[in-house]
């Protein structure tokens, strides 16, 4: 019996600093991720964008692996949803 409870207490700090670990850093990276994604989804006609290179764009037409985006008036790019960084509010 004594060795069980010594085993429990050896590993009593990993248990822990694994759950600190894991509300510090995998949840709110897992909540930021989801919440990119349901931005991503949510993009429509109209809305302007900040993509991972810097670009400032507006979206013309979302499809389902691409983003049509409007760089100038004359220029509409195809963009990967992978390079969208946030939306610009209005």
């Amino acid at each position: 019996m004594a060795s069980q409870g010594n085993f429990l207490a050896s590993f009593l700090p990993l248990i822990v600093l694994f759950g600190i670990f894991y509300f510090l850093i995998i949840r709110p990276q897992q909540k930021q991720a989801r919440e990119h994604k349901e931005m991503i989804e949510g993009l429509k006609k109209g809305d302007r964008i900040i993509t991972t290179g810097g670009l400032i764009v507006e979206v013309v037409k979302p499809e389902e692996d691409f983003i049509k985006v409007k760089l100038n008036d004359d220029v509409i790019v195809k963009l990967s949803k992978e390079y969208v960084s946030k939306k610009l509010e209005s």
